[in-house]
């Protein structure tokens, strides 16, 4: 509920009062005393979802409400008319749940701190995010995306790139792009120092950290996840419900990545910053496209779009931002998403070769655990490019010719020429009492290859 409280003169009274008795609104008219000449003050509670319609209908009637218009939270309103209002707008046939744009702008600038406390949130929450990924701890991680303020830069670029806002668009960008790289430096900081120091082993490998695996190779179900966090913040913040749980998604997207990127440098792992950085733009391109998709269909336009001629409402110089961001947001999804795109297509080619090798019959007693596959941004990084495989074997058995095996397949399957690396996990198990049923897929103490992992994406 909204109590909206308009400064009008009075020539425009009659118009004003017009609407509010057409819209069957109850209201109250009174005199302005600053002695500012002939101004009332006309108040009136409505429901959210009707404040854009009935601000429509005041700018038909000739009264510019952007002069002087508060709305405020109002808990409940008892008036002769309010049952009737609430039913068309609510829960009958004009229901509407996304609030007004003066609202909704105000929200979600609303959303962003002050620039010292926006810019210092975001690098404690990437150093925390640091720690949590080189300690293998999710719950330091998921600690990182709470306190970083994240959702306001980005529905702000989204936000304005639908209204076509210049000031909104930069504020919005600037923001994100400036906290997100002091994020990274205040994190490769942190690194350094816990690097030189000795507060973590020197026999450290971040690649075998799942924090960080989980993180260095991106793919199509990291699209998704980007997508989801800015339609969800979108939608959150158009409907008027709290944006920060929201927030978290989005941090998600964008922190732990950016941390990652910043292990990648310290550790002079080029595998492990460049595959972070492809996720961090791929993720944060992915979260304004949706946020932007999400506003557009919720019906929020430009100031004086006309939906019956669309291109007779275009001012290249007010568009001019918009398209800006179009351009800039194309060439990321280019370079990066076509990365990605490759990635993806050596990876399950990679998981077939292994399982193709694996299934030959003296691999039998073999059991695959897991493959991971360094980022691979395309074929003239063939050569640096790691594929770690890890299988469980008996601890009677050796296999000193599997990688070369696999590597062979996967070249024939890829046309790429990967390092293979088969890391091999001993196991012994106790043999099956005589006259037990076999549930286990067990034999002699050995696993058999009965339950294979299936390539991720």
């Amino acid at each position: 509920m909204r109590l909206i409280r308009t400064l009008i003169h009075e020539n425009d009274r009659e118009n004003v009062v017009a609407v509010l008795e057409d819209e069957n609104i109850d209201y109250v008219i009174y005199e302005e005393s600053s002695g500012r000449g002939d101004l009332l003050v006309v108040e009136f509670p409505v429901p959210e979802q009707a404040l854009e319609v009935v601000l429509a209908r005041f700018d038909e009637a000739g009264h510019d409400e952007h002069a002087y218009t508060v709305a405020a939270d109002a808990t409940s309103a008892l008036s002769e008319n309010m049952g009737e209002v609430e039913d068309r707008f609510v829960v009958g046939e004009e229901e509407d749940s996304s609030i007004a744009v003066e609202e909704l702008r105000s929200q979600v600038l609303g959303l962003l701190p002050d620039a010292f406390t926006y810019y210092l949130l975001t690098c404690l929450s990437a150093i925390v995010a640091t720690a949590g990924l080189l300690l293998d701890a999710p719950a330091l991680v998921v600690g990182s995306m709470v306190i970083a303020p994240l959702v306001g830069s980005a529905l702000t670029a989204s936000l304005g790139t639908v209204l076509a806002e210049r000031d909104m668009i930069i504020k919005g960008f600037r923001t994100q792009l400036l906290g997100l790289g002091l994020a990274i430096l205040g994190s490769i900081a942190f690194g350094y120092a816990l690097k030189s120091g000795v507060l973590l082993p020197p026999s450290l490998r971040p690649s075998t950290t799942a924090q960080i695996a989980q993180r260095i190779s991106p793919g199509l179900l990291s699209l998704v996840i980007g997508v989801c966090a800015g339609a969800a913040g979108a939608v959150s913040i158009a409907t008027g419900i709290s944006a920060a749980l929201v927030g978290v998604m989005i941090a998600a997207a964008l922190i732990p990545a950016a941390a990652a990127v910043s292990v990648g440098v310290v550790w002079a792992e080029p595998t492990i910053a460049l595959g972070a950085l492809v996720l961090l733009a791929v993720n944060a391109a992915s979260i304004h496209v949706s946020g932007v998709a999400v506003f557009w269909f919720l019906g929020y336009r430009p100031t004086g779009w006309n939906p019956g001629s669309p291109l007779s409402s275009i001012s290249i110089r007010q568009y001019a931002p918009s398209f800006v961001v179009a351009v800039a947001l194309l060439v990321v999804f280019v370079t990066a998403g076509g990365a990605v795109w490759t990635h993806v297509a050596f990876n399950y080619s990679a998981n077939v070769a292994v399982e193709e090798t694996l299934s030959q019959d003296q691999y039998d007693r073999l059991e695959l655990v897991g493959v991971q596959v360094g980022f691979n941004p395309g074929p003239r990084f063939a050569e640096s490019q790691q594929v770690t495989v890890t299988v469980r074997r008996p601890t009677d058995e050796s296999y000193p010719r599997l990688s070369e095996r696999i590597r062979k397949q996967m070249v024939a399957e890829s046309d790429r020429e990967p390092t293979v690396v088969v890391e091999f996990v001993a196991s012994q198990r106790t043999p099956l009492e005589p006259g037990t049923k076999n549930r286990s897929n067990v034999e002699g103490g050995a696993v058999r290859p009965g339950g294979r992992g299936a390539p991720a994406l």
